[in-house]
């Protein structure tokens, strides 16, 4: 089941205005959404609904499996306390408060206020030298990384970003985005308005509204297939180190972060994953995934060879050139090289068509 589910969701104000018009999608658990369109277009209420803050005309939306219009004030407080983390583009911290105030505020309504778990969550998004200042003595980059801390302080299950970027220069931007993905690769649900196209294309997905109706649902294609060749990679090489062909996914950290590409991965039949939680190679997956190493193996050959990179830095030099090289290119490669057997690191090299044909 998804972790959420909108089916027909509308929202009218009076009787002339439709914010959203029977708007239907859902969201896995561990992805991260994209929400464009224009101004007007809806994007904002979608969040406030999705948040507990707003209620809509008609339709469902189901968040973990609650459906949100149907809870009591006295629940949707809860809900958005217990849940929820917001990250808005207005900072809404309270001025009189210190950054590490602001953060156990929000604890205060989930009824318990432990500094040190304030401050450990201001360490974490680098403002351990700001804990004690007010927010007019922090930059604007500074004052969204507090509301960062304070929407993860309760461990909420989604965090819903409406441009959290849209008042920040292009360092601070930067940043924070860093930490988004840092919260992504830990398995957050993330749900996140933008109207810029180079912050969206860092979510999996794109959900597109104009004038309120869903018009667009995609999947960034260089975005996706890069990532499924990681993932792929992962696979081979816990299958590599512990010689088991069939292994539980929570054994692999990537399945956890994402959870929805293993199954899209499993829909275009490149792994299996059975009922129980048990993952494999199918043999579309295992002979994509083979090229995908032979690449990253020979482009590591070739750093170390040709330009003497040291070892530790082959992995994170091989990764910037891998997706780009086509079949043609990766044989010839191979031949240059004299068909090396092993990488670097001593792990051996598929053999391709050019290996088969000495």
């Amino acid at each position: 089941m998804a972790f959420i589910e909108v089916e027909n969701l509308t929202r009218r104000y009076g009787a002339s205005v439709a914010a959203l018009r029977e708007v239907s999608f859902s969201v896995d658990k561990g992805e991260w959404i994209a929400v464009m369109g224009p101004s007007g277009s809806g994007k904002s209420t979608l969040m406030n609904i999705l948040g507990g803050l707003d209620s809509p005309s008609g339709g469902s939306i189901r968040v973990g499996g609650e459906e949100v219009g149907k809870l009591s004030s006295a629940d949707l407080a809860r809900f958005r306390a217990e849940k929820i983390g917001f990250v808005f583009q207005q900072f809404h911290l309270v001025p009189y408060l210190t950054a590490v105030e602001n953060v156990m505020l929000a604890q205060y309504f989930h009824s318990m206020a432990e500094e040190s778990e304030a401050r450990e969550a201001l360490v974490r998004v680098g403002l351990s030298d700001r804990i004690h200042h007010l927010p007019s003595q922090l930059s604007g980059g500074e004052q969204q990384r507090v509301c960062v801390a304070r929407a993860l302080i309760n461990q909420p299950n989604l965090i819903l970003a409406d441009e959290p970027t849209g008042n920040l220069d292009e360092v601070n931007e930067t940043l924070v985005m860093g930490l988004f993905t840092e919260l992504h690769r830990e398995g957050h649900t993330i749900v996140m308005v933008t109207h810029d196209p180079e912050i969206g294309r860092m979510a999996e997905r794109r959900i597109e509204l104009h004038h309120g109706k869903l018009t667009e649902v995609s999947v960034f294609p260089a975005y996706e297939q890069e990532l499924i060749e990681n993932l792929l990679k992962a696979v081979w090489h816990y299958e590599e180190d512990s010689g088991k062909e069939v292994f539980r996914s929570s054994a692999l950290p990537e399945f956890t972060q994402n959870r929805a590409t293993f199954l899209l991965m499993a829909q275009e039949e490149l792994v299996r994953l059975d009922p129980d939680d048990m993952i494999s190679f199918t043999a579309q997956g295992r002979r994509r995934a083979n090229e995908v190493i032979r690449r990253h193996r020979l482009s590591e050959r070739l750093f170390y060879e040709m330009f003497q990179i040291h070892e530790d830095l082959l992995d994170e030099n091989a990764c910037k050139i891998e997706h780009s090289l086509s079949t043609e290119v990766t044989e010839k490669l191979c031949v240059f090289l004299k068909h090396p057997q092993t990488c670097p690191h001593g792990s051996p090299i598929p053999p391709g068509v050019c290996c088969l044909r000495r």
